[in-house]
């Protein structure tokens, strides 16, 4: 009897159990009782080529697919980012999603980074109802955005950046009261922002940044007291900046760089107290700053108001907030001195630039805060103190004892002007010596010495220099013999006729713009278009009729006396690969002025984005981590590579530096400043008139010409870039080498192949990298060291540069050694002392990669494409490298093939 009362208990509770849990099972349970949303699943596994291992056919889509969530038995979420599709679903992407039309539940669809080409359906705001999530970012998807969308009442989170979309922002949007999250970047829509727009209360964020909008700031968005985070920029805003968003108190992040903005700063920053990124730069923002529009905003990080023209003195403020990591002033006219007091705050990794203003006085300890900084382009005075960080550029001030200041006379004049007395570079004042007294008698017989001398010596002078000429003919006559495709003449020169043999097929150089057109998308190539002035021509910023952004060289004969516009033509009708800068056009109609258009690359060239804002998880600012200044130096490497060994004949790009490898919105590398391509002088020999005059086959020094046309001083010039990745020195690379020998001398003392922990010493400091990184960075520097090589014949080849950089590790690790040691340097052996010769100047330490001379003593042979348009670097038959992923290289240090050749390269 017991035993039955207690058997009719037991079944009450569990029955008590399952009423109790039943919306829970409901809620992971099982939709075989609702077919219609298993067949709807079933269909969109279809339709988009899902894979089994995603979304098993024989499972419960609720209980055993991943991405989806289920509530009382009906769909809720799909979540399909980043998923890949079967084979056959990959060979034919669209946007096929009917099926989502019968999830009437499904409150959150996510299908960001997964390849959906094709149109946004209208009838996404018609039968979604319940829709609160919609991420479609990064699917490729074009066509306008559907009005449709603003029937979405319940809508909080639309993601639609990185897409091609079309078309202006629809004005239905004003419909999404409960929007929070609005995200447009990325795009190419037109039009105004809405002023409806202001009406979304709930709105949190707001980035419309990278379209084409146009027109002013709408005042409404003044009204969006819940925005944190505002970014419109890269469009072509205009007008001034509306009052109303001092009314902003949540902001966090303002970013309206790179706009037509105009007129004052009129935003009451001091209202702003939550703000921490603010970025107005490249307007045409006019004005001074007060310390009352700042004094409040101890939350703030960064600061960038670059490429205004801002006036008056820096707010004393902005040198002491605690958190300021990014302050850049650049490019504006800011005057007065830096503040004398010496800051205690000590803020690791912040940047300061304030180049290109009328800053004048001493440099003061304030600086101390800061570990990279450029003052460039100033009247900064006095000497440089101990205490400033090395990696700091000093360019065109008037300061004692730094090369490439400003003139006496310049830096006289402007402190004159001021009512002030320059430092005169620390020498006493100029007076003017006694004359001498003037000798009695002048010595005929000294006159006709002297006289007989210089008749002399000009005779011989213009002897050398018709055999200079007469050789330099013959040789590039024999060159163009040879076979292969020669890419233009010598470009050192200053004749303004077109230069014979240029050949120069115009069908495959894009399209033929007209004079209007360029006009039109540069605003009549006005200064705020204008990107910087370059040696072969100014270049600007431009925005075509369809929207597409495009950079425009712009070539005035009238003061660039020769043809290296036309080289570069040649060049481009004869030469394509991914590594170069895409070239989509010209415009050769006017007599004085030629235009070379390119493709527009975002994130502009390696000196300016060495030192970027980055986002993290806690909106931090760093420079650019180790792993994209890796990929960076890959792809400059194999860009140069395809230039020195799969052309014919070789190529020389002859302007190696920060500034000419361009980089798109992943940071792939494009070798830009093509003007100054030439043909190796002698396929890599020395010339007849260099072995005649007994000259150095190479220089580092001087301006472009002769001595610059081998694939070595590439080579060197390429490891100045590498230094400046490694130890983040700003400027490096655009350098000469006697300017920058004394910090050249130390910092290679430092790179040694038997000692790791060295490298710490010159590494930059806001770099950040663990033990493994470390090693990398490391072997980075020993390439670079050998790149720097006194001797052009013992520096490597790029193509070796290349596999090295493919597998860093490699050139200080033991190959085929799993514990890491590092490899040996004794110079015992033959193949040692080929591989590991000595290095002059002080430089004791030893190179790792196979040099020019080694190759040739070792009789190796290395085949050239016959063309110059095939794709890729790669020369073992091997098509193109990609710098996202490292591919395993067999030979990175291949053994001589013959003893004999490697005792005779030592006796040599």
């Amino acid at each position: 009897m017991v035993y039955k009362h207690l058997m009719i208990h037991l079944t009450f509770f569990f029955f008590f159990l399952f009423l109790l849990f039943e919306p829970t099972f409901q809620q992971q349970g099982s939709l075989r009782s609702l077919p219609a949303e298993r067949v709807a699943l079933l269909e969109l596994r279809s339709s988009l080529g899902l894979r089994s291992k995603e979304w098993p056919i024989k499972s419960d889509p609720c209980l055993g697919w991943k991405g989806i969530k289920c509530q009382n038995g009906r769909v809720t979420e799909i979540n399909i980012a980043g998923f890949r599709r079967t084979r056959i679903g990959r060979l034919n992407p669209q946007f096929s999603v009917e099926a989502l039309g019968n999830l009437t539940f499904l409150q959150s669809f996510n299908a960001s980074n997964f390849l959906l080409p094709g149109v946004v359906p209208e009838w996404f705001g018609q039968r979604l109802s319940l829709l609160q999530v919609l991420d479609l970012r990064s699917c490729s998807i074009f066509g306008s955005i559907p009005l449709s969308l603003g029937s979405l009442n319940n809508l909080t989170a639309l993601y639609l950046s990185d897409n091609k979309l079309t078309g202006t922002i629809p004005s239905t949007f004003s419909q999404l009261l409960s929007l929070s999250l609005l995200d447009l970047s990325h795009n190419t829509l037109t039009g105004m922002i809405p002023s409806l727009i202001g009406s979304l209360a709930q709105l949190s964020l707001l980035d419309l940044s990278s379209n084409y909008l146009a027109g002013p700031i709408p005042p409404s968005t003044g009204g969006l007291l819940k925005l944190q985070y505002l970014n419109l920029s890269s469009n072509s805003l205009s007008s001034s900046i509306p009052t109303q968003l001092g009314g902003l108190v949540s902001l966090v992040d303002l970013d309206f760089s790179v706009n037509a903005l105009s007129g004052p700063l009129p935003l009451d920053l001091s209202e702003l107290t939550s703000l921490r990124n603010v970025v107005l730069a490249s307007n045409l923002l006019v004005g001074s700053l007060t310390d009352n529009l700042f004094h409040t905003l101890t939350q703030l990080q960064s600061l960038d108001l670059k490429h205004n023209n801002f006036t008056g003195s820096i707010p004393e403020v902005l040198w002491s907030m605690p958190g300021l990591q990014l302050l850049d002033l650049s490019g504006n006219s800011f005057t007065g001195k830096l503040p004398n007091s010496s800051s205690s705050l000590n803020v690791t990794g912040a940047v300061l630039n304030v180049s290109k203003n009328m800053i004048y006085g001493n440099l003061t300890p304030v600086l101390r805060r800061f570990s990279a900084i450029d003052l460039s382009e100033n009247y900064f005075e006095g000497k440089v103190p101990e205490y400033l960080p090395t990696n700091i550029s000093f360019a065109s001030n008037c300061l004692q004892n730094v090369s490439r200041q400003r003139t006496l006379d310049v830096c006289t004049s402007f402190y004159l002007a001021r009512g002030l007395t320059f430092d005169n570079f620390g020498f006493p004042k100029a007076t003017q010596p006694p004359l001498a007294e003037a000798p009695k008698k002048k010595s005929n017989r000294n006159a006709i010495i002297l006289g007989s001398v210089i008749g002399g010596t000009a005779f011989i002078f213009l002897l050398v220099l018709l055999i200079f000429i007469f050789l330099r003919r013959r040789t590039r006559s024999t060159t163009n013999q040879r076979g292969g495709v020669v890419v233009g003449p010598d470009l050192s020169g200053d004749t303004a006729e077109t230069p014979p043999g240029l050949l120069i097929d115009f069908a495959s150089l894009g399209e033929t713009f007209k004079l209007q057109q360029l006009l039109q998308a540069t605003n009549d190539f006005s200064d705020s278009n204008l990107i910087k002035h370059g040696h072969s021509g100014d270049l600007y910023h431009g925005v075509l009729q369809n929207g597409i952004r495009i950079v425009i060289k712009r070539v005035d004969l009238r003061v660039i006396k020769n043809n290296a516009y036309l080289v570069e033509l040649e060049f481009f009708s004869k030469v394509s690969n991914v590594r170069l800068v895409p070239l989509t056009g010209h415009c050769l109609e006017n007599d004085d002025e030629k235009f070379l258009v390119y493709k527009y690359l975002p994130n502009g060239d390696l000196s300016a984005s060495l030192f970027k804002k980055v986002k993290t998880d806690d909106d931090g600012l760093q420079s650019l981590d180790w792993i994209t200044r890796l990929k960076i130096a890959l792809g400059a490497a194999e860009g140069l590579s395809f230039l020195h060994h799969d052309c014919t004949p070789p190529l020389v790009h002859r302007d190696v530096q920060a500034s000419s490898i361009l980089l798109d919105d992943k940071f792939e590398v494009r070798l830009g400043s093509l003007s100054n391509v030439c043909s190796q002088e002698g396929d890599g020999q020395q010339s007849r008139i260099t072995k005649l005059l007994k000259l150095p086959q190479s220089s580092e020094q001087g301006s472009l010409g002769l001595h610059t046309a081998v694939c070595t001083y590439d080579v060197y010039c390429f490891g100045k870039v590498l230094l400046e990745l490694v130890t983040g020195k700003l400027g490096i690379s655009a350098s000469p080498e006697a300017e920058i020998k004394e910090w050249l001398d130390q910092t290679l003392s430092c790179i040694s192949i038997n000692n790791k922990e060295l490298v710490t010493k010159i590494l930059d400091p806001s770099l950040i990298v663990d033990e493994d990184l470390l090693e990398e960075v490391w072997a980075v520097a020993v390439v670079a060291k050998s790149c720097l090589n006194p001797k052009p014949s013992r520096r490597p080849l790029m193509k070796y540069i290349l596999k090295a950089l493919e597998n860093p590790l490699k050139v200080v690790r033991e190959e085929n050694s799993g514990s890491g040691r590092f490899r040996s340097t004794s110079i015992g052996s033959s193949w040692n002392a080929a591989l590991f010769g000595s290095w002059r100047q002080s430089l004791s330490d030893l190179t790792v990669l196979p040099s020019a001379s080694l190759l040739k003593a070792g009789g190796s042979s290395f085949k050239r494409s016959g063309t110059m348009g095939s794709q890729g670097s790669g020369q073992n038959g091997g098509g193109e490298h990609s710098s996202s992923r490292r591919q395993h290289s067999k030979e990175i240090f291949p053994e001589p093939s013959d003893v004999q050749d490697i005792e005779r390269l030592e006796n040599d």
